[in-house]
């Protein structure tokens, strides 16, 4: 699976900002915990590229990327490391036309459909949009994304549990990235188990699975994205029957065993 499909099949990435070297491996350990095996180490601290180091030695199941890429120097530091993916709060176009020549993927910051537009001109076609409340939020996303059909963008800048949904609803959206599921103060204070509590919740909340009946011999249950929830299910080791796709994408999906005798019918919401 490509680094852009991981990232969508998790939905969101943790963003987070690590003081101290030693915290990241714990940490790393309290998101596998949590089902949530993706993590954005911001270079805002000294101890990012050692982070990122440990948790690639370590904890090689986890999808590690660098976040506050600010220079060419902090990209080739962060992929020395061994970060999988870039992520900027601007478009620095020196340093995306870096990570293109270096093969990582990177998720520049966009702001308007100017910045959009010279993302689309270096060749990218998934992009952050940051920030992502302060801005306007998803109808701010619908409006300016509009005019560019081949673009997605995963919002960060103010997502949290109880927004996440809403924004992973719409289908521009293929991520989100959040700093509320390990913040630092909880990375510093060791509380991981309240970590990987977040990262549960948050997981849950990606998915957004919900009860909505009985339809003759199945079970229904609606999710936001059957795609997303069916690529992550599977890598859980969930057992699916019958898949039902439209234009290269899940529609619906059956689990494999049968709840009551009645089979599980997993459709969009």
């Amino acid at each position: 699976m490509d680094i852009i499909k991981q990232i969508e099949t998790y939905g969101i990435i943790p963003v987070v900002s690590i003081k101290r070297a030693e915290d990241a491996v714990p940490l790393a350990q309290a998101l596998i915990a949590g089902g949530l095996p993706a993590i954005e180490v911001t270079f805002r601290t000294a101890a990012a590229a050692d982070a990122i180091r440990a948790i690639c030695a370590e904890c090689p199941e986890v999808l590690v990327g660098a976040g506050t890429v600010l220079t060419v120097e902090q990209a080739d530091a962060a992929i020395a490391a061994g970060a999988k993916f870039l992520v900027a709060p601007g478009l620095n176009p020196n340093v995306v036309r870096h990570a293109i020549a270096r093969g990582v993927p990177m998720l520049p910051g966009c702001s308007s459909p100017s910045d959009f537009e010279a993302a689309l001109e270096l060749g990218l076609t998934h992009v952050k949009f940051f920030p992502a409340e302060t801005l306007g939020g998803i109808k701010a996303i619908k409006a300016m994304t509009a005019p560019y059909g081949g673009l997605r963008v995963m919002a960060t800048g103010g997502i949290e549990l109880g927004n996440m949904e809403a924004y992973l609803a719409n289908p521009t959206l293929f991520a989100v990235g959040g700093s509320f599921i390990a913040p630092t103060a909880d990375i510093s204070a060791g509380n991981f188990d309240k970590i990987t509590a977040n990262a549960k919740a948050a997981v849950a909340a990606m998915l957004g699975i919900e009860y909505a009946g009985v339809e003759g011999d199945c079970v229904v249950l609606r999710a936001t994205s059957v795609t997303r929830a069916y690529d992550y299910l599977c890598g859980v080791g969930v057992a699916f029957g019958d898949v039902v796709t439209e234009g290269g994408k899940v529609v619906s999906v059956c689990l494999g065993d049968k709840l009551g005798g009645k089979t599980v019918k997993l459709v969009n919401k």
